[in-house]
């Protein structure tokens, strides 16, 4: 019998609304053997069963790339009745992580391969009273919603049937591990104003599940806020249109609530009440997937400190897929998870190839009608980055350079091939043309001239030329290994040639991009071999010696490998940058978004950022890492 053939997707009410929560109380007879549960959302979900916390997390997913969760229950229950309780957050409005589908939730248990419970119109369910449906309110346009738990002692619904969902899926299995709960971290008080401001510190970044008991002499409204650093000693909870923080309706006397869906990244938590609070406990339990470092053996201790850090980031942004950075957004980018897949390969046992795969098939399960991808994924945003689509290819060629596993190929093979003709079919005259309208952001960099603001001359720009001609040699080197034909004829050198003729300065000696004269595009002109030999040397100097417009910290991956293909004594200049670039990040032990930290981007920089822990990989290439 295939998955969940008996089963039906139900939700409590026949209109969903927005930012609902919806409780489902089946319950299971049980008289012995295993017990194996299955369950899939839209949303998020909590299992609980006898009262006692099971699971939760459903894979960020597509209608035609359904998830499910298949769990081994047989430890949970009793034998005879076992009341279950699915506690199952619809979001209902599209972000950079999650693509709005209709409400719904099914399931289905076996007992020693028989069916013994499944979801339909029979199953309870009713409204829930633990979260505040319909609040509505954002975090930020990434994160998507945060939450309203109550914990007063409002006597909840009666029970009644459901409403049977028409939703038609292609079912998979959940294609990576289901991520883990560590011990609680309980937050530390530094600043106390009467009980009505309270400041906490975890004591360094964690990612993980919010869980309290507090106390209150009157009923009240407490917020509670998270950040990663303090700002005059408070956390910065709103900045711009974003706010980090979570509500509770908290009821006289003592409050008790752990939230299993919403997972914060942070250092610090404060409450904020009208009413003095009291804190028996508050933290994060960990909430992480399991990936094992390398033992490493590494002889500077700077140099032992900042593969550290790294190491910490990558860990803190490995959720159900990578996350670009686990406080601010929690998103899965084509580009991002390109250096923190790199990275992995080299810092983790295994390689961490099976986490990786799973990233790039969900990307390719992306199905924009113009063919390219979203800029996150899942994604219910009409946004794109072009450059991050090519560098998907890239990325796509790396995973099979560094594992061999040719099965993916032929499961994004396609994909590959819609980027690729999206491309040759925007060209104008000699050179690929930027993509054009308001759903394409032609972001390269945050560096000067490079951010997708400018405008450029009959919409061509070095950039995405240089991107192409590397995505293209990724292509057939990936169709050369499988053994595939590749349809794209391309004059390669010509092309470079007409490139290196449109932007390169002869009196500079370098490649410009409007009047800029950048680290990104004379890199990549260097990767891609529209300079070569002397011409290459000279812009490598200029490199070592930081004379051009810096990049920041993502893109550095393509000036350390310009420097090594030109010169491997390189090595030196490489790493005496990364040093003094991370070594501020060591008082965080994380490595942060940009050089500038949380004071970027108007104060909404990230702390920890997946993108940045690339000296990872670098450490391992340059020999720094011994073993």
């Amino acid at each position: 019998m295939g998955v969940f053939e008996k089963s039906k997707f139900i939700w409590y009410e026949e209109e969903a609304k927005i930012d609902s929560y919806g409780e489902f109380l089946p319950t299971l007879e049980y008289c012995g053997g295993e017990c194996i549960f299955r369950i899939s959302c839209d949303g998020d979900y909590t299992l609980f069963i006898n009262g006692n916390y099971v699971s939760s997390n459903q894979y960020g997913d597509y209608e035609h790339y359904k998830s499910y969760d298949e769990i081994d229950i047989s430890s949970y229950l009793t034998k005879g009745e076992n009341q279950m309780t699915i506690l199952v957050w619809h979001f209902g409005k599209d972000s950079q992580r999650y693509k709005h589908y209709k409400a719904g939730v099914i399931f289905e248990a076996l007992v020693d391969g028989k069916l013994a419970l499944v979801s339909n119109s029979h199953t309870p369910s009713r409204k829930s009273k633990a979260y505040t449906s319909g609040k509505q309110r954002l975090i930020s346009s990434q994160l998507g919603f945060t939450y309203e738990c109550n914990c007063r002692d409002e006597i909840p619904e009666k029970p009644h049937t459901c409403v049977e969902i028409d939703k038609k899926c292609n079912f998979v299995p959940r294609p990576n591990k289901r991520l883990c709960l560590g011990d609680f971290v309980p937050a530390t008080e530094i600043y106390n104003k009467g009980g009505r401001k309270i400041v906490l510190d975890l004591g360094k970044e964690y990612v993980g599940l919010l869980s309290f008991e507090i106390e209150v002499d009157k009923q009240c409204y407490v917020n509670i806020a998270y950040g990663e650093h303090l700002k005059n000693g408070l956390v910065p909870r709103r900045i711009h249109d974003r706010d980090f923080s979570v509500d509770l309706l908290a009821k006289k006397g003592t409050n008790t609530h752990t939230n299993y869906m919403l997972r914060l990244a942070c250092r610090y938590l404060e409450i904020t009440s009208f009413y003095p609070v009291v804190v028996k406990k508050i933290g994060l339990i960990p909430q992480y997937y399991k990936a094992t470092r390398k033992e490493v053996d590494i002889e500077s201790t700077l140099d032992c400190e900042i593969y550290d850090i790294c190491m910490n980031t990558l860990e803190l942004s490995m959720m159900e897929h990578y996350v670009d950075c686990p406080w601010r957004e929690q998103c899965l980018y084509a580009y991002d998870s390109r250096n923190q897949m790199l990275s992995g390969y080299y810092g983790f046992e295994g390689g961490n190839f099976d986490y990786a795969r799973s990233n790039l098939l969900l990307m390719s399960k992306d199905n924009r009608p113009d063919g390219l991808l979203s800029i996150c994924f899942p994604c219910g945003i009409d946004l794109v980055i072009p450059s991050f689509c090519l560098y998907y290819v890239i990325a796509v060629w790396e995973y099979l350079s560094h594992t061999g596993d040719k099965s993916l190929i032929y499961e994004v093979i396609d994909k590959l091939k819609e980027i690729i003709k999206v491309f040759l079919n925007n060209k104008k005259g000699d050179l690929v043309s930027i993509l054009e309208g308001n759903d394409y952001w032609n972001f390269y960099d945050w560096s000067k001239g490079a951010d997708g603001g400018c405008s450029y001359e009959d919409q061509i720009d070095p950039l995405i030329n240089l991107i192409f001609i590397l995505a293209l040699r990724a292509y057939d080197n990936i169709c050369k290994y499988c053994s595939l034909e590749n349809e794209f004829y391309f004059d390669e050198k010509e092309f470079l040639a007409k490139a290196k003729e449109r932007f390169f300065n002869e009196s500079l000696g370098l490649w410009e991009m409007n009047g800029i004269a950048s680290e990104l595009v004379n890199s990549l002109a260097i990767l891609s071999g529209a300079s070569q030999s002397k011409e290459a040397k000279e812009i490598c100097k200029k490199l070592s010696e930081n004379q051009l417009e810096s990049c920041s910290l993502s893109m550095k991956c393509f000036k350390y490998d310009a420097l090594l293909k030109i010169d491997p004594q390189y090595k030196d200049t490489i790493l005496e940058e990364i040093r003094k670039t991370y070594t501020p990040m060591l008082k965080t032990g994380t490595a942060w978004e940009t050089a500038k930290g949380y004071e970027d981007f108007d104060g909404a920089g990230s702390l920890c950022h997946g993108w940045s822990a690339i000296p990872v990989y670098y450490y391992h290439k340059l020999g720094i890492v011994k073993r």
